[in-house]
Formats: C-alpha cells, sequence, structure tokens
C-alpha cells in the first residue's frame, strides 16, 4: 500500500469571518496525480499554501511525511543552482532577469524545481506564460515524475494528461473525483442529468398529489353543498334524516381528510431544483458596426524587430471578416510585438475605415470611476439589462458582485470584467492578449461561448491548446522570423 505523503484533518481557514474552507479529512499518497480546480477565489491556491506550510489553518492539523517543493506563478525566482541541462532544454536565456519575459520567468522557475528532486510537487498554475516547448518540457517532466504531485492548473490538456484524481473545491468543500479532467466532467455531466431526472420525477408526483388535494377538496364542498340543500319535502322519517346527515358528515370530513393527507405529503416531499442551463449567448451587433471588407486587416511585408532582434521580416496577411484568428510561438518570437503593431496601424498595416477596435492585454486594465459593475457595462454598451447581466453572470458576476465598485475590484475580477466589456462593448474587432491567463476553467469556457457567439472579428495570441481548438478559425504561428499558416477553415 502506497504511503501517506500528507494528511489534512479537521481543517478549517476563515478570511474576514468567512469560511473559506472546510476539510474533515484529506490524504496524499504516495504516487497521487491530484488536480485542484474550482472558481476564482474558491479557495484553490489556499489549499496548495496550506499543504505547502505557507499559511497555517485557523483549526485542524497538518501531517507532511516528505519534502514537497511549491511553485507559485506569482512568487519570482529563487536564485537556486541550475541544471546546466535544463537551462538549454527550456531555451532559459543568459541576460538579466527584467529583460526576462513572462513564459521565460516560468521556465526559470520550473527549472529551479527541477534541479532538486524532491518527494512531492505542489504547482500553481505552472503553464500560465508557457509556449508549447515549456508546456512540453513539464509535461514530460511530470508524466514521469516519481512522487505525488498535485496540481492547481485551468488547463485542460495538462490536466488531462497528468491526474488521476480532481479536486473540486466548491462553497468551502473539496470534494474529490477519479480520473483526469474529462473523466470529472463526464462525471459532473451524468449527476447533471441525474438531478434533471429527480428534478422531473418530483415535479410530476408534486403536480399529482397537488390536482388530486384539488379534486378532493372540490368533493369535499360537493358534500357540503349537498348537506344544505336536502329539502324538507324529500326528507322522510326524522330518524332517517338525522341518519342521513350525520353519514354526509362523516364522508365530508372523510374527504377533507384525504385531502389535507395529500397536501402534507406534498410538503414532505424533498425538493429537487432543476440543474442551471447555460444560456445560448450572440451577440448581434448594430448596423453602424457593419464591415464588408472581405479582409478588414491586411499586412503587407512587415519588418518587426525589438532592438537588433528580428522577430518578423517581410511578413504579409489578411485576416478574414467575422474569424477567430489565433497567433501562436515561442516565447519572445513576438506574438504581443505585432499585435501592438497592428493596433497602432504601423508601417505596412491597412485596416478598414470601418473598424472599431477593442484590445485585452495580461493586466492592463484601470477604472478610474467610481461605480458599479452593472453601472459600468451599461455605460459602456448598448445592450439591454438582461443581456448584460446574463454575461456578467457566465463570468462569475451575479447577486452582490453587480453591486461592487469596479475600483475595488480583484486583479482576477477585473479580468473577467473587462473581458465581459469588450464583448459587449462598441468594437467589432478584438485583440485579445492571453485572455484564458488567471482565469478559472469555467470562465474560460464562458469565453469559448462568447467567442463562438461573438460576430465580430477577433485576432487573439493563446498558449493553451484545448482553448485553441475549441475557438480557432485560422491558426497562425510565428516561427523562423515568419508567420506561416497552420490551419484555416
Amino acid at each position: 500500500m502506497e504511503k501517506v505523503c500528507l494528511e489534512l484533518v479537521n481543517i478549517e481557514i476563515a478570511y474576514l469571518d468567512r469560511i473559506v474552507l472546510t476539510i474533515p479529512r484529506l490524504s496524499v499518497h504516495q504516487f497521487d496525480r491530484i488536480g485542484i480546480v474550482g472558481k476564482n477565489g474558491a479557495g484553490k491556491s489556499t489549499l496548495l499554501k496550506l499543504m505547502a506550510g505557507r499559511i497555517q489553518p485557523e483549526k485542524g492539523k497538518i501531517n507532511s511525511f516528505v519534502d514537497f517543493a511549491y511553485f507559485d506563478q506569482l512568487n519570482p525566482p529563487e536564485k537556486k543552482e541550475i541544471e546546466y541541462d535544463l537551462i538549454g532544454k527550456l531555451s532559459i536565456p543568459k541576460t538579466a532577469l527584467e529583460n526576462f519575459s513572462g513564459g521565460e520567468l516560468t521556465k526559470l522557475k520550473i527549472a529551479e524545481i527541477f534541479s532538486n528532486y524532491r518527494e512531492g510537487l505542489l504547482f500553481d498554475e505552472p503553464t500560465t506564460h508557457l509556449d508549447k516547448l515549456g508546456k512540453q518540457f513539464l509535461l514530460e517532466e511530470l508524466e514521469y515524475y516519481y512522487g505525488a504531485l498535485i496540481l492547481v492548473s485551468h488547463d485542460r490538456t495538462v490536466l488531462d494528461k497528468l491526474v488521476t484524481k480532481i479536486w473540486e473545491v466548491e462553497d468551502g468543500i473539496v470534494t474529490e473525483y477519479t480520473g483526469n479532467y474529462s473523466d470529472y466532467t463526464a462525471q459532473k455531466e451524468l449527476q447533471r442529468k441525474q438531478q434533471q431526472e429527480q428534478h422531473e420525477k418530483y415535479v410530476k408526483e408534486k403536480t399529482r398529489l397537488v390536482n388530486a388535494a384539488e379534486v378532493k377538496r372540490k368533493n369535499a364542498d360537493k358534500i357540503t353543498q349537498a348537506n344544505g340543500h336536502i329539502s324538507k319535502k324529500g326528507t322522510k322519517a326524522k330518524a332517517n334524516k338525522m341518519f342521513m346527515t350525520k353519514s354526509k358528515d362523516t364522508s365530508q370530513k372523510s374527504v377533507q381528510r384525504a385531502a389535507k393527507a395529500m397536501e402534507q405529503r406534498v410538503e414532505q416531499l424533498k425538493m429537487v431544483e432543476a440543474p442551471k442551463n447555460e444560456q445560448q449567448l450572440r451577440f448581434q451587433q448594430s448596423e453602424t458596426l457593419t464591415m464588408h471588407n472581405k479582409f478588414p486587416i491586411m499586412g503587407d511585408r512587415i519588418m518587426l524587430k525589438t532592438g537588433e532582434k528580428i522577430l518578423l521580416q517581410d511578413v504579409s496577411f489578411q485576416f478574414p471578416l467575422g474569424k477567430n484568428i489565433v497567433i501562436t510561438g515561442k516565447n519572445g518570437s513576438g506574438k504581443t510585438s505585432l499585435l501592438n503593431y497592428i493596433i497602432h496601424q504601423k508601417e505596412g498595416v491597412t485596416i478598414s475605415p470601418n473598424a472599431v477596435l477593442g484590445m485585452y492585454k495580461q493586466m492592463d486594465y484601470q477604472f478610474i470611476k467610481n461605480q458599479s459593475v452593472k453601472d459600468y457595462m451599461k455605460e459602456k454598451s448598448d445592450y439591454g439589462e438582461s443581456k448584460i447581466r446574463s454575461v456578467l453572470h457566465s463570468m462569475n458576476f451575479s447577486g452582490n458582485d453587480l453591486k461592487k465598485n469596479v475600483c475595488q475590484l480583484s486583479g482576477g475580477e477585473a479580468i473577467r470584467l473587462t473581458l465581459c466589456q469588450l464583448f459587449l462593448g462598441r468594437y467589432n474587432v478584438l485583440f485579445l492578449d492571453e485572455p484564458t491567463n488567471f482565469l478559472d476553467i469555467y470562465c474560460i469556457e464562458a469565453l469559448e461561448r462568447f467567442l463562438k457567439a461573438y460576430e465580430g472579428t477577433v485576432i487573439l495570441v493563446s498558449h493553451d491548446q484545448a482553448f485553441i481548438e475549441r475557438i480557432a478559425d485560422y491558426i497562425y504561428e510565428i516561427e523562423n522570423n515568419q508567420l506561416v499558416l497552420k490551419k484555416f477553415e
């Protein structure tokens, strides 16, 4: 039997009088491969920090029997000694840290972890910013890793390839599912179908009992009316009359009791709510935003450099109208630089005069006006309130979230609101630079629905393979200073 590497017993974590996590017991065994999923703010990173010993619980006990390495996307590299071959495998540049891209910093921290063996690994979003090369290296290392792996990730491809258990964090509770992410979603879908069946059964039985009780009530009323209309002429002897009245009174009470019993059965029925279904989205644009150019964005023999480094050389392209165009490539290959070059309409770029551009950059958001989330969206959009609420709800804004001051939103909330605003805003061309970074899986899936329903043209940069496969109409890759078309309709 595999030994226990770590266990959490009777854990309780609270933040500002709100219970974040309640864990009666959780165990990590020697060769476990565990993926932690849940919405932003559910407590995934808190759970990982708890296991890493970075925070202590208000109640309960953590027993750790092996040494764990901990990767946190937000922490800087620890400047540890790195194995020489890892520098080459991950293409880590020999330059000052301030010159590193986000992906290169991530590779450096991964190299630090794999330069020293630990019996347990705790990873918090390790694939954020990673290009295909970095992600492939990470997957290969972890597939053959000898020890316990606990991974928080929004990357469904990574979760499918690496994990054999899913810990779902929801409402402060951790629920364990067997299998990878696809197995988990299949189990959740089965639960949804079973809930729908139970809901339909509940509604059917409730309707039957309510209708039967109503029939009994009406029958009781008829008996009452019959008692009140017994004519003196139609009665026989007084004794017989008293007997008949008593008999009818008894029958009336019996029917009333039956009706009441049915009503009590209705009250005793265990209510089963219907499962929540995702609403169909469509972002119908106004006629003023309509474009007729077959290719609203074009580039002709573009030369793109950063300092002395050539990123693109004599590159030409035609981006078609109303399509989702994905640009991929290695870290530092020039993806973000190309987006900025196009937006600023530099030499060689032609954009339709009717194009209205919206741009999402990583962590590049700011709100300068004190207003609620809902009011902010109403000001920025021509859609009605019901559509605005529906889109916000898809990105996990509901209830009191709509009243939050936009200037006081967390980073994750600001990212989600910015994406909502772009899709509901007065634009017909969107540029999205790594929009899935820092989003949970559920919000990424909502973003996929947005993109499929959006009528405008979208040019985006992403390394999330599952996301790309679901939304891309055209895929371009930057390689050898060229923009190469890899997929088209």
